[in-house]
């Protein structure tokens, strides 16, 4: 921007389109203090920079990976404490690729819980009792699997 040219300013509707985000989003952001407080114009109307707009298409991805907020606040903070905050940003991505990590392999179990009760009822159909005693068990299996692996994850997520 040369020097005398105004910057731009958005308004909430604008920010929330280019972002990606609602602008119920935005507001529960600034409350949550993920996001500073917007600029007001002197009418209290929210207002909103090119810069604030690309922060808030990070933070949409952040959330999108399902980072908590305190999290996500943790990350915004650090950002703007500038690479002496590296590690921790590191950090803090590490422990969302991990948890990430961890609902993929739920997924996985869950996938082949239902393929297993796919093959279970063709095996019904089909009379084949001895594949429909051995998948039953494959399932049950499976699914104990997937209880406990929840649960570990449950234990995780509140740490």
């Amino acid at each position: 921007m040369s020097a005398g040219q105004k910057e731009r300013n958005y308004t909430i509707r604008e920010a929330a389109a280019f972002s990606g985000l609602p602008a119920s989003t935005l507001r529960f952001y600034e409350a949550s203090r993920v996001i500073p407080a917007a600029r007001r114009t002197d009418s209290g109307y929210r207002t909103y920079t090119q810069a604030d707009i690309e922060m808030l298409t990070w933070v949409g991805c952040l959330a999108a990976t399902g980072m908590p907020v305190a999290r996500m606040r943790e990350y915004v903070n650090n950002g703007t404490i500038g690479p002496v905050s590296a590690a921790e940003q590191r950090r803090l991505l590490v422990q969302q690729d991990e948890r990430l990590a961890r609902e993929q392999r739920v997924l996985e179990l869950r996938r082949r819980y239902v393929q297993l009760k796919i093959e279970y009822w063709q095996a019904v159909e089909g009379d084949r009792k001895d594949d429909v005693e051995r998948l039953a068990v494959e399932a049950a299996e499976v699914g104990e699997s997937l209880k406990d692996l929840e649960s570990a994850n449950h234990v995780e997520d509140t740490r």
